[in-house]
């Protein structure tokens, strides 16, 4: 009976990830590299902006992305901050040759409204709540702490990832990095 009921589950879940396989297949959008690293439903995700409106990643696609994971109540995310917003201001002033930067805040709407009041950034902020640390994860966070940054290239390849704060100095050099032609 206990051997039955193994073959029973084993077959169910062949049966769903087939089923999980195909549908992705016929949405035909994710390319290999974003489905094996964690990227096939980044793109689909959409988050309330403190200010209103809505940030749909789906409109980033395309073009280097750098996600920072932060929250109010963590120091080394406050830290931070002038930081990414340097580079963030940085890379638009390059226009589309810039590197796209966003912001998911692992936090409470009104804490991240209220810090913004206070430190208002240039790049867009989505309020992606406790649920924001389930996307991080699936993104390389295996830890699940913050902050955490990833930068995401232009084809849908994970570049960078980084668990802890960074400074404008490596943003720059993982932007360097990413630049020049005879990249390892």
């Amino acid at each position: 009976m206990k051997r039955r009921t193994w073959m029973g589950l084993a077959g169910a879940t062949a049966l769903i990830a087939t089923g999980a396989g195909l549908m992705l297949r016929r949405q035909g959008e994710d390319t290999p590299a974003e489905a094996a690293s964690g990227l096939a439903a980044l793109w689909a995700q959409q988050f309330e902006r403190p200010e209103g409106g809505t940030l749909a990643l789906a409109a980033l696609r395309g073009r280097p992305l750098l996600i920072n994971f932060w929250a109010t109540w963590c120091p080394p995310c406050v830290k931070e901050m002038p930081d990414l917003d340097a580079f963030a201001r940085e890379q638009a002033a390059l226009g589309a040759a810039g590197w796209q930067v966003i912001g998911l805040a692992v936090d409470g709407p009104t804490p991240v409204r209220e810090f913004l009041a206070r430190s208002p950034v240039s790049f867009p902020v989505g309020l992606a709540g406790f649920g924001g640390t389930d996307l991080a994860r699936a993104l390389g966070n295996d830890a699940g702490a913050l902050p955490f940054t990833v930068v995401i290239d232009a084809a849908g390849t994970p570049r960078h990832r980084k668990l802890g704060a960074t400074d404008l100095k490596e943003l720059k050099d993982w932007r360097r990095q990413d630049a020049s032609p005879a990249r390892t």
